[in-house]
């Protein structure tokens, strides 16, 4: 036997390695020897996309924001019903008729498995083309830390609880990104990704016309923007009618949604009340990422990396989908 000291030199050695390793789960080389150009292919479907589809961005960045939401960052939202998969989370309340982009999804995935197949997950794909996203959109870049394995399973309960939304208070989105460890510099650096992007008047039109059962729009929306949002979204009219998030900048990534905050601009109920909610602690941020646009890409950055980090399956734990709309077999 060894001595004790040697033995507790050896334990700590051992500590080490394994704290190493489980921080090291994810990282920005991880197919570096087994599909380098991985982020290349995925950036350059993503740039094809956005020359037809000025929204794609932002519908990109919003699947791997419902993905991670619902347990951890798995590529669960890509899963259709079928075979093992008795409920999709596509049919979730927050993703049906809403979600979008999946095609593109597949676009991506279909080039890595030409390139290296079996080797790039489905959940890094909606990391990869979130970075590629915002990035290609005048916003920051930052190195997506990979390594994630897929879901074998979907969680269509999950998602209809766990999914912040857009007509909730402040209190209880605060509470459902706290539930999955983001604090609240990064719930309002990530709402910031509604800079860029639409959304359909059924998600705000209770705001225009009967706010919270008062029968008048909600006071915090500034007059001449709610006069705008009705001609849009007239009363009883086509609820799939689009809006842009930001008015000012709607298909650039930048600090201008923050400046909307403060001119009663936001869109949805769950953008306005990070400035209009009294005494709350996020209008300070909102305030320092209005007037300085490279401390909120710097925030957001780390905010995106921190989301990408909800409970990812990594070494053993999944699979690595073939198909990301089902599972390998299934």
């Amino acid at each position: 036997m060894g001595s004790p000291t040697s033995l507790a030199v050896a334990t700590i050695f051992v500590a080490v390695i394994m704290l190493y390793e489980s921080n090291a789960q994810l990282n920005a080389t991880f197919y570096g020897d087994t599909c380098s150009n991985a982020s290349t292919i995925v950036r350059n479907a993503v740039q094809q996309a956005l020359q037809s589809d000025s929204r794609i961005g932002a519908s990109l960045i919003r699947l791997h924001f419902h993905d991670c939401f619902v347990n951890g960052c798995d590529g669960s939202i890509l899963l259709d019903r079928g075979g093992s998969i008795t409920q999709s989370e596509k049919d979730a309340a927050p993703n049906t008729n809403s979600t979008r982009g999946f095609d593109v999804v597949d676009n991506i995935k279909a080039a890595l498995e030409s390139s290296c197949p079996s080797v790039v997950s489905c959940a890094d794909i909606l990391a990869l083309a979130a970075e590629a996203s915002v990035s290609l959109s005048g916003g920051p870049t930052w190195n997506v830390l990979l390594g994630r394995r897929d879901s074998l399973t979907a969680n269509q309960a999950g998602a209809n609880t766990s999914i912040p939304s857009p007509v909730e208070g402040l209190s209880n989105i605060t509470s459902k990104f706290s539930a999955v460890g983001l604090d609240t510099n990064d719930l309002v650096a990530l709402s910031g990704a509604h800079t860029f992007g639409r959304a359909q008047c059924r998600l705000f039109i209770g705001r225009l016309y009967n706010f919270n059962g008062t029968g008048n729009p909600d006071p915090t929306i500034n007059s001449t923007y709610l006069t705008t949002l009705q001609q849009t979204c007239p009363q009883n009219g086509d609820g799939t009618v689009l809006a842009n998030l930001d008015p000012t900048t709607p298909d650039s990534f930048d600090n201008g949604y923050f400046t909307n905050l403060q001119n009663n601009q936001g869109l949805l109920q769950s953008d306005q009340e990070l400035f209009s909610t009294a005494g709350a602690s996020t209008v300070s941020i909102v305030n320092s990422f209005s007037s300085n646009q490279t401390a909120f890409f710097e925030r957001f950055a780390q905010s995106m990396i921190n989301m990408g980090n909800i409970s990812p399956l990594t070494g053993t734990n999944g699979e690595i989908r073939s198909d990301c709309k089902k599972v390998n077999g299934g």
